[in-house]
C-alpha cells in the first residue's frame, strides 16, 4: 500500500510537486510542499484536507514559517478539494488500474510518467483543450494558489 500526496495550482490545475511514501507519517508531505515552494515560490494560501499528515504541527509550522495562509476542508467533505480529487480519480484510471504496478518503484515510474503527462499534454475541458502546464505559464506573473492532498 503507497500514499501519495500532490502540490496543485488550483488555477491551472498543474500539479508543482508530488511524493509517494509507504508510511503516513508527515515528512513526504512537507518535503512535497517544500519542493513546490522551492521551484515556483510561496503562496497566498494553501489548501488541504484534515489528514493527520496536514494538521501536524511539522506540516502547518512549514506554512506559518512562510506566512501562508492555511486553509483546511470541512471533515468529509470532499466537493471542497473537488481539483485534486480529480486528479486522484484519472490517476487511478487512466494509469494505474491500466498498468497494476506490483512493487513501489513501479508504482512511482507509473505515478511520474502519468503526471509528466497530464502537466505537458493532458488537454482539459475546462481550458478548452490547454493543458495545465499551458494555463499556469499563460498566467505569470501572477502566482496561484497552491493546494494539496
Amino acid at each position: 500500500f503507497m500514499y501519495l500526496v500532490a502540490v496543485m495550482d488550483w488555477y491551472s490545475r498543474k500539479v508543482l510537486s508530488w511524493r509517494i511514501s509507504n508510511t503516513m507519517d508527515s515528512n513526504f508531505c512537507i518535503e512535497a510542499l517544500e519542493q513546490a515552494i522551492e521551484n515556483y515560490g510561496i503562496p497566498m494560501i494553501f489548501n488541504t484536507d484534515q489528514g493527520s499528515q496536514f494538521t501536524s504541527f511539522e506540516f502547518t509550522n512549514v506554512l506559518r514559517s512562510h506566512k501562508i495562509n492555511i486553509s483546511m476542508d470541512g471533515k468529509g467533505r470532499w466537493m471542497d478539494n473537488v481539483f485534486i480529487e480529480r486528479l486522484w480519480r484519472s490517476l487511478k484510471y487512466e494509469a494505474l488500474y491500466l498498468h497494476n504496478p506490483e512493487t513501489a518503484i513501479a508504482v512511482k515510474s507509473v505515478v511520474k510518467q502519468w503526471l509528466d503527462f497530464y502537466n505537458s499534454k493532458r488537454p482539459h475541458s475546462t481550458f478548452d483543450g490547454a493543458t495545465p502546464n499551458e494555463i499556469y505559464f499563460k498566467k505569470l506573473p501572477l502566482k496561484g494558489n497552491m493546494i494539496v492532498a
